[in-house]
């Protein structure tokens, strides 16, 4: 009875949508509780920075049931610009997807890449990390996992290099950043500074982050080619009758290949635009919506079916799309009840004798465990950067280091933790285990967590 008691009571993982709203739930409870306060505020060089010694108490005003429930339409509505840049660059991406271009032009560069067997784990490997930090490629590394392991198997690795090389080249991008719209992007636009800049210093780290990741996958892939039992996955690889199995490539047309152009041309006409013109979210949207239904029609999808597989990119994107709701409607209740300042007020007398290094560590660290509940970049930047900001605003650290502590702590932990529905999918098709992962991949998160530090603190010792 006791046993059928505790399996009914087993613990299961919130729906990141379900914690979200309880947290919207407990800051209006807050706003009740916590004294209200407010900083003064100046504008200065296009930035609204906190007065530092202007905190003072105002009377509370504590919110309503119905704004616990108001709160999600107004951060949809006051996140507009991101929710719909999400929206449509995933409906450009399903245009893309659907005419087969990023499958077929991945598989068939994979493929030839296959007869230079020296150079296939770090080549695969930087072309998805371009991917990772110039589109955001996260979702879509779950379509190429099964084509990196039939490739790995062809040359005598086993399944954990095929999806390592998927999975560490992507976020080895993701981790750098430097024109990621979901995490860098909504991150700078939340602290005012100008989209995808301080790209060098990041792109300097980038290159440690990759360089550490191709070295693990490569090393690994040497000792199981050397001693097959010495794979992760030794079990897997005997009840597998793959490892022979010719590579299909299906064919690479032209039309895939001017759509994938169209979109290369997008994120280059977008960063060139973000530069010169000072553009945003709108123009950048605007930019892959026309590249996708250019896309379309060349693809050979036709009118309707252009904008079906816009629809279909846009479903796939949705729960992305809405957490920007759920996310800013927590900054509203904490704006409405006048606590949001009091809050900040209150962690900067905490850090004030801390050094700035430590600072940066523990915003660090606060980001990287907080990605366990909140597995959505743009998600969690809506909801810890308005804290964030502020408070190093009054500890003079520059925001450019601030984003890069959110940056980082959201980056590396994507490939560690459970929640991360990317991850254990990429993992599922594989057919590999979250404990043969870890078992695969902790000492490289260790690694990057290293080198992310050290590049934290030169950015701070250089005024980054």
């Amino acid at each position: 009875m006791f046993k059928s008691l505790f399996k009914n009571l087993k613990f299961k993982t919130p729906h990141t949508y379900g914690l979200l709203l309880f947290i919207i739930v407990v800051a209006s409870l807050l706003t009740y509780i916590i004294p209200a306060g407010e900083y003064a505020r100046e504008k200065k060089d296009g930035q609204t920075l906190v007065v530092s010694g202007s905190y003072q108490e105002v009377s509370q005003q504590g919110v309503s049931f119905f704004d616990i429930f108001r709160a999600i339409p107004e951060g949809l509505i006051s996140g507009g610009e991101i929710v719909f840049y999400i929206f449509l660059v995933g409906g450009a991406f399903g245009i893309v997807h659907k005419t087969g271009a990023f499958e077929n032009g991945v598989n068939k560069a994979m493929n030839v890449l296959g007869s230079y067997k020296a150079l296939m784990i770090p080549l695969t490997m930087t072309i998805f990390s371009i991917l990772g930090f110039s589109i955001g490629l996260a979702e879509e590394t779950i379509i190429f996992v099964p084509i990196g392991i039939i490739i790995a198997r062809t040359l005598g690795y086993d399944a954990m290099t095929g999806a390592a090389m998927v999975i560490l080249g992507a976020s080895s991008g993701f981790i750098g950043g430097m024109l990621n719209p979901f995490t860098v992007g909504v991150a700078q636009s939340v602290a005012e500074l100008t989209l995808f800049s301080g790209w060098g210093l990041r792109s300097v780290i980038y290159v440690f982050i990759l360089l550490a990741a191709v070295t693990t996958v490569m090393l690994y892939a040497r000792k199981v080619k050397h001693d097959s039992s010495k794979s992760i996955v030794y079990e897997l690889e005997q009840t597998e009758s793959q490892s022979g199995k010719a590579i299909e490539t299906p064919r690479f047309t032209k039309r895939q290949g001017i759509g994938l152009l169209l979109i290369v041309a997008a994120i280059v006409l977008n960063v060139y635009g973000i530069f010169t013109y000072g553009w945003s979210f709108n123009e950048m949207s605007a930019n892959f919506l026309l590249a996708g239904l250019l896309a379309g029609v060349i693809g050979g999808l036709g009118i309707n079916g252009t904008f079906e597989a816009m629809i279909e990119g846009m479903k796939d994107i949705l729960f992305g799309a809405m957490i920007v709701g759920f996310a800013k409607g927590i900054i509203y209740i904490l704006e409405n009840g006048h606590i949001i300042d009091t809050i900040v007020y209150g962690m900067t007398t905490l850090l004030a004798d801390v050094p700035s290094s430590m600072v940066i560590i523990t915003m660090f660290v606060l980001q990287f465990f907080l990605n366990f509940f909140i597995p959505s970049g743009s998600g969690q930047a809506l909801t810890t950067m308005p804290l964030m900001v502020p408070i190093s605003d009054l500890l003079n650290i520059n925001r450019q280091i601030t984003v890069l502590a959110f940056q980082y702590g959201d980056a590396i932990s994507n490939v560690l933790f459970p929640t991360s529905a990317i991850l254990m999918g990429a993992l599922a098709v594989g057919k590999i285990t979250y404990t043969q992962w870890l078992k695969f991949a902790w000492k490289l998160i260790v690694v990057w967590v290293v080198i992310c530090c050290i590049g934290m603190s030169i950015a701070l010792m250089i005024g980054y």
